[in-house]
């Protein structure tokens, strides 16, 4: 199981840098929708991998962010889902209050599945929004990373 989310943790590192990239190239795209989203992104994953540690997260869900600072939440964050994999139980449980103010309990594992799964969702999203704007998409499909 380590070695299953070892890998899904490159490969959403790995394509959240090729999305950085090439804001990083053209940021005059790096607004509205396009803006909000990659952060968002970025923020959840650093919010998920706070409350698993039990460690305050120092970011919101919805906060901005400035473009230069992309690569190195995105690398920190991919940094602390390795310290996770290492020293984490992915069958402890893990309480939580959510943005709302509510509470739940998901295991490590199930959580580990979540930011991955979100952060792939939200990047189809980030690509469809720079498909309008002109950009030739991404590609960004695991088997494509694989190869």
């Amino acid at each position: 199981m380590k070695n299953f989310f070892k890998d899904k943790f490159e490969y959403t590192h790995h394509c959240n840098q090729q999305l950085i990239a090439l804001l990083l190239k053209s940021p005059n795209l790096f607004r509205d929708k396009i803006s909000s989203l990659t952060g968002h992104t970025l923020n959840a994953h650093h919010i998920w991998n706070h409350r698993i540690l039990t460690i305050a997260p120092s970011l919101s869900v919805w906060q901005e962010l400035d473009i230069e600072n992309l690569q190195k939440l995105n690398s920190e964050n991919y940094d602390h889902s390795l310290e996770i994999l290492q020293h984490k139980d992915f069958a402890e449980n893990i309480k939580y209050t959510n943005s709302k103010g509510q509470t739940f309990t998901n295991t490590v594992g199930e959580i580990l599945f979540h930011i991955i799964n979100h952060s792939t969702y939200h990047r189809g999203q980030l690509i469809s929004l720079l498909k309008i704007e002109g950009v030739e998409p991404l590609i960004t499909d695991y088997i494509f990373y694989k190869r």
